[in-house]
């Protein structure tokens, strides 16, 4: 059994999290009123190390990528949030690397992890909105508030990705990173 190159597998986690950061903080599209906003690619460059290098990975990755998001730039207004928006939600998208091995794995795995990373936001938005409008059982307005809210920013990048992954020379272009990434 050859041991695998923990080396190698920091440094490229490593670069794509702080490429995912920089893009957070610097190329973003406006913040919506109350946070979030959509952000060009910075799901992609996380969704890539659950590709490159699997679940364990990229989940590591991705909750790492989370705390740092906490640290950037924190958007609290209930204590359940910072655990749900911020190291779960994110860390979602290390859900990527349950399709490292599959035909067509970084499209699948990406969309598994953005929708991972939605549901997060979602109970999370429930919690912020049910604490203006009312409970749980009976708030539908908290339940469309949240989904709303958290569509109008999510969806948006993934369609762009999507969008940028269907171009072959960019997907080609990904499958060399991949290539040099694990070593093959």
């Amino acid at each position: 059994m050859s041991k695998p190159n923990t080396t190698k597998k920091l440094v490229f986690s490593a670069a794509a999290i702080a490429l995912a950061t920089v893009i957070s903080v610097v190329i973003k599209l406006p913040s919506l009123p109350n946070g979030g906003s959509v952000t060009l690619f910075s799901m992609l460059c996380i969704c890539l190390v659950g590709y490159w290098y699997g679940l364990k990975t990229g989940l590591t990755a991705a909750v790492a990528y989370g705390i740092l998001q906490f640290i950037t730039g924190p958007y609290v207004v209930h204590p359940a949030q910072v655990l749900l928006d911020y190291p779960l939600a994110f860390g979602a998208l290390g859900l990527s690397g349950l399709f490292s091995n599959a035909k067509n794995g970084l499209v699948k795995g990406y969309i598994v992890g953005v929708l991972g990373r939605y549901v997060m936001h979602m109970i999370s938005g429930l919690i912020f909105y049910t604490a203006y409008t009312g409970d749980f059982a009976g708030n539908a307005a908290a339940i469309w508030a949240s989904t709303l809210y958290n569509m109008s920013y999510i969806f948006p990048e993934a369609i762009l990705t999507l969008i940028l992954l269907a171009i072959p020379a960019v997907r080609k272009g990904l499958d060399s990173v991949k290539r040099m990434a694990v070593g093959a």
